[in-house]
């Protein structure tokens, strides 16, 4: 259950604390490295949750595409997860904010949340990309998260699929800075 929801054009975008590899949704979105292969953080969380099926079709995106690059995202099942798929997408690492970090992180949800959409999911999860080994400072990147999901479902075409947008925050603090940027959106 939500800690906290509001609805936007009858969708609901929620924030919550918790472990996302533990979310009963359609799809939970993997804050994952360019080269698909798993690695700390959430990234492995979900990797060794969700057991080999996930490598194995991430090994079959590389052979295909080769890297994720920053910003873009790709798709797989969900292994042993409880959701169906496991939407990788990249973000931007910190460099202090002259190299158009904010638009590589809102290329990310924009990018997963198309992905979502096109695959029919119901309900999205995320966690708070790119503010982990990333660096992304924490509120700049919630205040993105949130008002690129706004601005997602405002732009989106009519559809009856999608019900759900949940942001799945690890620890207090991120919670917290979540709540507050989908609380003050306009």
């Amino acid at each position: 259950m939500p800690d906290f929801a509001r609805e936007i054009k009858q969708i609901t975008v929620a924030v919550t604390q918790g472990d996302i590899t533990r979310q009963d949704v359609t799809a939970i979105v993997n804050a994952a490295n360019s080269s698909l292969m798993g690695g700390g953080g959430v990234d492995g969380a979900i990797h060794r949750a969700g057991g080999p099926a996930i490598l194995a079709e991430c090994k079959q995106i590389r052979a295909m595409q080769g890297q994720c690059a920053p910003g873009e995202a790709v798709i797989t099942c969900g292994g042993n997860l409880k959701a169906k798929y496991v939407i990788h997408t990249v973000g931007p690492i910190w460099r202090g904010g002259s190299t158009n970090e904010s638009t590589v992180l809102r290329n990310a949800y924009q990018n997963s949340l198309q992905l979502g959409v096109d695959n029919e999911v119901s309900v999205i999860a995320f966690p708070s990309i790119s503010t982990g080994a990333y660096g992304y400072p924490l509120q700049a990147a919630a205040q993105i998260a949130t008002t690129t999901v706004s601005e997602f479902i405002a732009n989106m075409a009519e559809q009856e699929t999608l019900k759900e947008i949940r942001f799945v925050l690890f620890d207090a603090r991120t919670f917290d800075a979540y709540k507050d940027a989908l609380e003050n959106l306009n």
